[in-house]
């Protein structure tokens, strides 16, 4: 019976392990929320807002919509850089990278 239960745990053990190290190396990957502002900085932190319609109405007059995948990355410094994806493969990586 201890047995049984040994292999059981060490079943859950395996199942759960390359998740684990899958969210090591990938991080987490999430949608914006309609009408939300994200920004990046050079050295790399980031922050989001939800601004209100007016502020929200003046923001779009000068965004421009993305036309392909974006990959942003930062060195061991910490700075902030922003590869560029205009290749088919580049694209392929980012949109693979992006699922």
């Amino acid at each position: 019976m201890n047995a049984i239960k040994l292999a059981l745990a060490a079943g859950f053990i395996c199942l759960a392990a390359p998740q684990a190290f899958a969210e090591d190396t990938m991080g987490t990957m999430t949608m914006m929320k309609a009408g939300q502002v994200t920004a990046i900085m050079p050295d790399g932190h980031m922050g989001t807002m939800m601004p209100d319609a007016k502020m929200s109405s003046e923001m779009m007059k000068s965004a421009k919509p993305i036309k392909h995948c974006m990959m942003m990355m930062t060195d061991a410094k910490g700075k902030a850089y922003m590869i560029d994806t205009s290749t088919k493969k580049a694209q392929a990586e980012c949109e693979k990278m992006a699922m």
